[in-house]
């Protein structure tokens, strides 16, 4: 048995997942912020020269990847409209593939649970 990743080399590993997804979709990052619990992790711009904040949160078994602190995204989407962005979630599951009890070890295979990039109404509730 390996090592266990850390917090923040999940959060690492959700980026990479992540930013390999922007890339395809022709997205050009303007920056990138990996520190755990900084939001957001990329800013990217559109062909169209559209900005977007892109949250990437690193989610461990039981936890639903597609949910997310709906309370804290009201007060981001202030910092979204402040800045003429808009938002892009990304919840990326990562769990151990034997037994999503264990965590998931360096270098060895791991469960994903990804349904892509969802796009969040920056209006205010």
């Amino acid at each position: 048995m390996g090592k266990a990743l850390t917090k923040q080399e999940l959060h690492n590993l959700a980026m990479n997942i992540v930013g390999k997804e922007l890339e395809e979709r022709g997205f050009e990052f303007i920056a990138i912020n990996s520190k755990l619990g900084k939001n957001p992790q990329f800013v990217c711009i559109d062909k169209n020269n559209q900005r977007f904040f892109v949250i990437v949160k690193a989610i461990a078994y039981p936890d639903n990847p597609n949910n997310y602190d709906m309370i804290w995204m009201e007060s981001f989407k202030k910092h979204a409209q402040e800045h003429k962005a808009k938002i892009l979630y990304a919840g990326v599951g990562l769990q151990n593939p034997n037994d999503p009890m264990l965590p998931v070890f360096l270098n060895e295979d791991y469960g994903l649970e990804y349904n892509g990039i969802q796009a969040i109404d920056v209006h205010l509730n």
